[in-house]
């Protein structure tokens, strides 16, 4: 699969991220999808908190830990910003791993292709997705990191939906996020585990950490793909406090 994944993301080139809106302010590529009926958080600073602080606090050895990020692994960084954890990925996956690096942000995925330039990971490729759909390689990563960034996403469904593909065999989700209302740059976690179920995943690891300031959760793919018409929203189920 690596060699796969390898010659994949050799293609992979920084794309043009637009989506035209329709009424609403709904994507036009999202129409079939429910909107999340709930708020949904500004994008906010590529730069979640400084890397050195991150560091000291052990946040992103911890995850990748918890997250069993080992060598030969492949990760797809989803929102990767100013490539906090891609950089580090890159280092714990070694040269026969690979790191996705994901962001609608195109400033920030030249800045970060500068660095992966500059500290000459020949294991990183960046692509530029869209605010509906991530645009992974099918069946290529054994992980999919969302850290701090899932709350921002304008279609949820949609993007979630259009992700589940690019899982590989026994593949996991990793989802680093804040017990805080969606306006407020987290999401609570029994909303997070609902829309994950809406669209097909299962929920098989939790954790909270203060140190990291939130918690982790894992999902991995559980039974068919619904139809975009039968996926049931959860905001009513699980309202926010």
């Amino acid at each position: 699969m690596t060699h796969k994944l390898a010659a994949l993301m050799l293609g992979l080139s920084l794309l043009g991220g637009c989506t035209e809106s329709a009424g609403g302010g709904q994507s036009a590529t999202s129409l079939e999808f429910p909107r999340p009926d709930r708020t949904v958080s500004a994008i906010g600073d590529t730069e979640f908190s400084t890397e050195a602080a991150r560091d000291e606090a052990g946040e992103a050895s911890y995850v990748m830990d918890w997250a069993g990020i080992q060598l030969g692994t492949t990760v797809a960084d989803i929102g990767a910003g100013e490539g906090y954890y891609t950089i580090r990925l890159a280092e714990r996956v070694g040269p026969k791993g690979r790191v996705l690096a994901q962001d609608i942000n195109r400033g920030a995925l030249d800045r970060l292709g500068e660095r992966v330039t500059r500290e000459q990971l020949d294991n990183v490729a960046i692509k530029e997705g869209a605010v509906d759909d991530p645009r992974l390689p099918q069946n290529s990563f054994d992980r999919i990191f969302m850290v701090h960034m899932y709350h921002e996403i304008e279609e949820p469904y949609a993007f979630l939906w259009r992700m589940r593909p690019a899982l590989a065999k026994g593949g996991q989700v990793i989802v680093v996020d804040r017990d805080r209302a969606t306006d407020r740059h987290g999401i609570p976690p029994k909303l997070l585990f609902c829309e994950f179920d809406a669209v097909g995943y299962r929920l098989t690891g939790f954790t909270e950490q203060l140190k990291l300031g939130g918690y982790i959760a894992r999902f991995e793919v559980s039974g068919a793909r619904p139809e975009p018409s039968a996926i049931r929203t959860c905001a009513s189920r699980y309202p926010q406090s």
